[in-house]
């Protein structure tokens, strides 16, 4: 009866294993490629047509008939990336895929969480709307910029943390006198998580806006002088409040600083601003790609193989927070 149990569990999870595919829009090949290597399986086939007036057709050139889908696809500028994904969630429904996964792992228009002042839209939950009508049934993210978007879907989400991968890279560097920095008052929680795992004092940075990607006045609260400081932050966008903090954390004595953020968004002048910064360097994840040789400060650490143990787990019906740091 033993082997019998055995070989019917081994059956069975080679059938699990066997009924998924992956696939990839055009501007995150790069990472689904790297995700299918570390599962040992090949990256679906699918044709993205475009037309001169700009517009494009999906369309997957293999069977998915009654498999598990994930579509790989952050929606990093430009729109085109979200419009990729939305038709090839469609395109998966009407091609009778039994269900339908976005990984995401930048999550865009994140920034748009709430109503911050009058007649303004809620952007993240616009999206999450549209991602739900086009018909997924799951999202597997990473380190979203308020956790409470998880609770614009109604379908599973899956929120993975760049803690995963920056904590080892952290302890790597054998900073002897290592601190936690926060850019600003909202990154407090994820700075704080950082801070009580690796055993490390914090402090927080303290910024008035004058408008989007403009910061007018920063304070640095805490004690700086002789550390070597971790900056921790979601996304840089322009890198104007990393900087900026950075060259106050060196002006109040500082050892040392660098920063870790996981969505290098990099858009305007951030690389402009990261060269001339009193940043030693800055660590992104590749869920946005960047061209390092734009930069030789940026130094990129690779997820691919958290969300492939992700996507393993998923098909296993295995729990994901075990992959969890903290």
């Amino acid at each position: 009866m033993q082997k019998i149990s055995n070989l019917q569990k081994t059956t069975n999870i080679m059938s699990v294993e066997s009924s998924f595919k992956i696939f990839s829009g055009t501007n995150s090949q790069y990472l689904a490629e790297k995700i299918a290597k570390s599962m040992g399986c090949p990256l679906g086939k699918m044709k993205i047509e475009h037309f001169s007036d700009g517009e494009f057709s999906v369309s997957f050139e293999e069977s998915i008939r009654g498999q598990y889908i994930y579509l790989v696809q952050s929606t990093f500028p430009n729109s085109d990336n979200l419009m990729e994904l939305l038709l090839m969630i469609d395109a998966a429904k009407r091609a009778s895929a039994y269900k339908i996964i976005a990984v995401i792992p930048y999550y865009g228009w994140a920034r748009q969480d709430r109503k911050d002042k009058p007649r303004v839209s809620i952007g993240a939950k616009l999206i999450a709307d549209m991602l739900s009508v086009a018909g997924v049934d799951r999202i597997i993210t990473m380190d979203l910029h308020a956790d409470q978007i998880q609770g614009f879907f109604n379908i599973p989400v899956d929120h993975l943390y760049g803690s995963t991968v920056f904590v080892p890279y952290i302890k790597s560097l054998n900073l002897k006198n290592l601190v936690i920095a926060s850019p600003d008052v909202g990154g407090t929680k994820r700075a704080g998580s950082y801070a009580k795992y690796l055993d490390a004092p914090m402090v927080l940075g303290y910024k008035t806006r004058e408008k989007a990607n403009v910061v007018t006045q920063m304070q640095i609260i805490g004690a700086v002088q002789g550390k070597d400081v971790v900056i921790v932050d979601d996304m840089a966008d322009t890198a104007g409040t990393l900087c900026k903090a950075a060259n106050l954390i060196m002006e109040k004595g500082a050892k040392s600083v660098r920063a870790i953020v996981t969505h290098g968004v990099m858009s305007g002048k951030a690389i402009e601003n990261v060269i001339n910064s009193a940043l030693t360097e800055i660590a992104f994840t590749d869920s946005i790609p960047f061209d390092c040789s734009r930069c030789e400060k940026v130094h990129i650490i690779s997820i691919a193989d958290m969300f492939a143990d992700t996507i393993k787990r998923v098909q296993e019906h295995r729990s994901i927070s075990e992959q969890y740091l903290m």
